[in-house]
């Protein structure tokens, strides 16, 4: 019971809605930087106390996910929403056994981390890394269009990217209940319906003529594709776990 405690505080955002968000001491960026912190200690702690997560624990991180996933479909800003979904996808995390638990959150992670990055971008080029009015990219900025389509592609678990892959294989080795099935359809849809909204807002439509459209420049765009590389090494391993 304490390991699953200890899990839920570092998976479901709970520091965050309790402290952060009513502070100002760390800006967004930061705040991804040590939600992702966390999670990789929760992953560490789970392969050294393998456990089974009690009901009651995976109730209520259910719950706070489905805070999470109303806040992410509230917010404009990338920043936010990278560790928003992360919250969110902090039953799969805690549910799942910890070898699978683990490969499914470096995927989500490595993700996400590709969603941060294009916050990055826009901030960058735009003042901010609100994408409410950054519209059409993949007309007029087809680099960043491209990258940010993969990542958000990956978010809403389409194979052959890893996320999906992982989240397949996490269920398949797992002992199924009616909570289990719900939490499963929670977390599948809330990725996929979050993904698909942001890629119809920003990716997809007609370009803001008030706004001045700049593209990845070289640099970035080696970066993204060493991520879009890493997702494929992923997606390989994410085959051998499921022909296993």
């Amino acid at each position: 019971m304490l390991i699953d405690l200890i899990l839920l505080l570092l998976f479901a955002g709970i520091p965050y809605y309790l402290f952060f968000e009513k502070t100002n001491i760390l800006v967004k960026e930061k705040i991804f930087y040590l939600s992702s912190l966390l999670v990789i200690c929760g992953m560490i702690l789970s392969h050294q106390s393998p456990h089974t997560a009690s009901t009651p624990i995976a109730v209520v991180a259910l719950i706070a996910s489905l805070f999470s996933l109303y806040k992410a479909n509230k917010t404009t800003n990338l920043y936010k929403l990278a560790y928003y979904i992360l919250f969110f996808n902090a039953p799969m995390l805690i549910m799942l056994q910890p070898r699978e638990s683990t490969l499914y959150g470096v995927s989500l992670l490595i993700t996400l981390l590709g969603i941060f990055m294009m916050g990055k971008y826009y901030e960058r080029n735009y003042g901010s890394a609100n994408y409410r009015s950054i519209t059409g990219i993949t007309l007029v900025t087809p680099y960043a269009g491209l990258m940010l389509t993969i990542y958000l592609t990956a978010l809403a678990l389409y194979p052959p990217f890893p996320n999906s892959l992982m989240f397949l294989n996490g269920i398949l080795n797992s002992e199924l209940s009616t909570l289990w099935y719900i939490t499963v359809v929670i977390i599948f849809f809330g990725n996929f319906l979050i993904a698909v909204r942001i890629m119809a807002k920003t990716v997809f439509g007609k370009p803001n003529t008030n706004v001045h459209y700049i593209d990845l420049n070289p640099k970035e765009r080696w970066l993204h594709l060493a991520m879009f590389i890493i997702l494929l090494v992923l997606s390989v391993v994410g085959i051998k776990e499921l022909l296993v």
